[in-house]
């Protein structure tokens, strides 16, 4: 059964309202001086890990629209890879500034002894264009097909910041190797279909001769 468009609307209201919570959560534990001995690294980690898990919850919106046969999932879609965008930046913020307070030659030594930061910001940079091409404005330029390939993009950009979160706790790899786990089914998932899509067009063909 699909939702009336007036329910998709407060739908999208609340999965909004959802995605805010983390933040609302972070300020409130600020507020309360909950943050730990150290309230730089733990804004660091939370805002990081609320970045991974969004990227992940956006690509699980087509799997699930197609096993739930519910299309307009589709229209949270958008919306949720924006806020990953905005985790990511408040993230990235937070490391230049806070952490780093915009000394460039630090943050170069920094990454010289912590590499994984170099996986962290190249998922970020690959971020900037998939947010920036998510409006239908950006659709219609790019041409649906140009514009699908751009957006394959989230698969690397993924797969960089498992990768990060993975080098960065070194020792207790539970969280990373559960948002591992759920990439590789995702990525399990996208290449059934593709190959599903493939064999579908290759007998396409033959059918119609058949006819």
């Amino acid at each position: 059964m699909q939702p009336k468009s007036e329910q998709i609307k407060w739908i999208k209201v609340a999965a909004f309202v959802a995605c805010l919570v983390p933040l609302g959560h972070l300020v409130w534990q600020g507020f309360r001086n909950r943050l730990g001995a150290n309230p730089v690294e733990y804004i660091t980690h939370s805002t990081g890990w609320w970045t991974l898990a969004f990227v992940l919850i956006t690509l699980c919106v087509t799997p699930l629209r197609r096993i739930a046969g519910q299309p307009w999932l589709l229209r949270l879609r958008r919306m949720l890879g924006l806020f990953a965008f905005f985790y990511a930046t408040l993230h990235f913020v937070t490391y230049i500034w806070l952490d780093q307070a915009f000394d460039w030659k630090d943050i170069v030594k920094d990454i010289g002894k912590r590499p994984f930061i170099m996986l962290g910001f190249a998922a970020f940079v690959l971020l900037i264009p998939l947010a920036v091409t998510s409006t239908n404005k950006m659709v219609k330029r790019l041409g649906a097909r140009r514009w699908k390939w751009l957006h394959r993009l989230i698969y690397g950009l993924s797969a960089l910041g498992v990768a990060h979160f993975w080098w960065l706790v070194k020792k207790d790899t539970t969280e990373p190797f559960a948002f591992a786990v759920l990439l590789a089914a995702l990525l399990i998932v996208r290449l059934l279909y593709l190959l599903r899509q493939q064999r579908q067009s290759r007998l396409a063909p033959a059918n119609s001769q058949v006819a």
